[in-house]
């Protein structure tokens, strides 16, 4: 009997200990992006980057694939400028996107290329 307690007192402290590590992991991760994409869709971005044909917009600016416009020591060098970079295309293309859309566009971009961690 004693030693089904213990054995149940170690699962539940096994769980614990796990949930604990879940959470730091998940809190780290959030606390990598920068405040500005904190609530982004990312998946969205990822929809409206396709919608829009950005990378073929890309492709006919600078060439190849389209993603030596992604340049993280250019002149994008914070998130807010890399958010302003989208809202700028954004306006010049008329693409009418919402501001929250333009900040999803954003983190996506963040996400795949430029890794701005704040």
């Amino acid at each position: 009997m004693r030693h089904r307690h213990f054995a149940r007192i170690a699962v539940i402290g096994s769980v614990l200990m796990l949930a604990s590590l879940v959470t730091a992991v998940s809190v780290s991760a959030q606390s990598s992006v920068p405040a500005i994409f904190k609530d982004a869709d990312l998946k969205l971005g990822e929809e409206l980057i396709a919608q829009h044909k950005c990378t073929a917009c890309h492709v006919r600016k600078v060439g190849g694939d389209g993603s030596q416009i992604y340049r993280p020591l250019g002149r994008i060098n914070t998130a807010g400028f890399l958010r302003g970079m989208v809202e700028q295309c954004n306006t010049a293309l008329n693409l009418g996107m919402f501001p929250e859309d333009v900040t999803d566009v954003a983190a996506a971009l963040n996400r795949d290329h430029y890794k701005f961690s704040q």
